[in-house]
């Protein structure tokens, strides 16, 4: 028994608190932000709705007393834990403290940040992490090890289970990189967000390469090279923005529907300008955006991994209130051809997609697969594949818009009919056919164009008859493989009624433990 008062005993708890809020100090966090870096609680406050945040173990301390640790104790170990609002809906969060021993990750800040996890899953509500730690506590060994593999499992276990965001505001290193990696988008901060397995001294040691740690793990890096992450931003504000931003579209948990938001743009309305966006000339380049943005509500499309792979465009829209996962070929890039990174890029975003009930809206425009050594012996057969499988094994709502070219494979794997596509829709200029025009004439009159006697007179003329019997989507539509020629000012009126129509989609497979992913 105490004989102290509660006047007494609530004072030190107010202390206790005040301690915790403090960090690794007064020092530590003015050298935090020194460099253009959030405290985890300021991080925390800009993300989640003003006065939302609860705050879990605030308390809990490491158990190390090895290699003078045992001094060294802090509340909170290191990384601040809760949950809280955005836009009036729970998340959980957890946000390292790099002015707490560098924000290292020992026995019990993973035990912390797993905790919010369980919670997250068992609620029903997304995980937002907030990364900035220079690794694995050394003093604590195998137990930090051991630390990271208990968030790694249960980073797979939430798969497609909630939606799970990693943003990246300081350095993320070594085994530390692989949660972000197993989570569904990675945002990071230009300058400060850092990630790779082995650093630049690792690197000049083992190689003799030199590189800066930002040119080798830094945000452009990894947005335009790498494709590990998805968003890049030049300040934590606007990085905050874009995950608020991704939020609006994602549903709390796979068996809640994406947010509906009430629509004041009509999803009746033509769009006559389309007319004038995509060239009848196959061999001329446009921007697809200029499609999507007068197809979705408000012409507000939120593009994923924008520069990455970019003669693939994947993105968040709506469409008469509902939201839509949209995948297109970029026709000004590439000829929007598929190749090995478009095609990891799309599969991937198709899986998300399906994983939480998100109908999938697919523009196409493509001209086949990339050719060369390069794309062969790098495995585009098999990254090819991915795109298959995942439009096969997608049981969404998908309706499929062909807005010129389809050739070939690429074709069949742009949600084809075949794949699985609930509504084909065409427009006039459609061009539907094992291969484009020019090349298919070489080969079906080949003989006839040897023996004529103005060979390229009579090149043109069977190019322009092949055309005409096959380049149109009207032999696709005679045999069901479009459901619907539409002229380019219905689109997005024939979009939001092939959304209305297979809104209540039910689609059953053949039992299974989980599919096979081509590698």
């Amino acid at each position: 028994m105490t004989n102290r008062s509660i006047d007494e005993l609530c004072a030190d708890l107010e202390r206790k608190r005040a301690q915790a809020r403090e960090g690794g100090g007064p020092k530590s966090i003015e050298k935090q932000r020194g460099k253009g870096k959030g405290t985890a609680r300021d991080r925390i406050a800009g993300l989640l709705d003003e006065g939302t945040f609860v705050e879990l173990d605030e308390q809990v301390v490491h158990r190390c007393g090895r290699f003078g640790l045992g001094e060294t104790s802090f509340p909170g170990d290191g990384v601040v834990t809760g949950f809280g609002e955005i836009d009036g809906r729970r998340v959980y969060v957890f946000s390292q403290d790099f002015t707490v021993l560098g924000g290292s990750l020992g026995e019990m800040h993973a035990g912390k940040i797993c905790k919010v996890m369980d919670l997250a899953m068992k609620n029903g509500s997304p995980v937002v992490g907030i990364n900035d730690s220079g690794g694995a506590r050394i003093q604590e060994a195998v137990d930090a090890l051991n630390g990271y593999g208990d968030i790694f499992f249960r980073n797979t276990i939430a798969s497609g289970v909630v939606p799970q965001l990693s943003v990246i505001m300081g350095p993320t290193a070594g085994g530390a990189v692989y949660s972000p990696a197993l989570t569904d988008y990675i945002f990071m901060v230009e300058k400060t967000g850092i990630m790779h397995i082995t650093g630049p001294a690792v690197i000049k040691a083992v190689t003799g390469e030199e590189v800066t740690s930002e040119a080798l793990g830094g945000s452009q890096a990894h947005n335009t090279k790498s494709g590990n992450a998805h968003f890049t931003a030049r300040s934590e504000e606007e990085c905050f923005v874009q995950v608020r931003k991704l939020l609006s579209y994602l549903p709390s948990n796979n068996v809640d529907d994406a947010p509906w938001k009430e629509p004041s743009d009509d999803p009746l309305r033509l769009v006559p300008e389309l007319r004038n966006v995509v060239p009848t000339n196959p061999n001329k380049g446009y921007r697809v955006h200029d499609v999507i943005g007068k197809v979705v509500d408000d012409g507000d499309f939120f593009e994923v991994q924008a520069l990455w792979a970019m003669n693939m465009v994947t993105g968040y829209g709506r469409v008469g209130g509902q939201v839509v996962g949209i995948i297109a070929n970029q026709a000004s890039t590439l000829a929007g051809c598929l190749d090995i990174n478009a095609s990891d890029k799309a599969s991937r975003f198709i899986r998300h997609c399906d994983a939480f009930n998100i109908p999938l809206l697919t523009f196409v425009d493509v001209p086949g697969y990339l050719p060369g050594t390069e794309q062969e012996w790098g495995g585009i057969i098999r990254h090819g594949a991915k795109l298959l499988y995942a439009y096969s094994e997608a049981t969404v709502p998908m309706v499929t818009v062909v807005l010129r070219k389809a050739y070939g494979g690429a074709y069949l794997g742009m949600c084809s009919k075949a794949l699985g596509a609930d509504m084909v829709l065409a427009w006039p200029q459609a061009e539907i056919a094992v291969m484009g025009a020019e090349g298919a004439a070489n080969i079906v009159f080949r003989k006839e164009i040897e023996k004529a006697e103005d060979q390229m007179s009579e090149r043109n003329k069977k190019i322009e008859e092949y055309r005409e019997a096959f380049a149109n989507p009207y032999v696709a539509a005679e045999r069901g493989f479009v459901d619907r020629v539409i002229l380019p000012e219905e689109t997005r009126r024939e979009i939001y009624l092939a959304l209305q129509g297979t809104a209540n989609k039910r689609e059953l497979r053949p039992r299974r433990k989980h599919g096979v992913m081509p590698h």
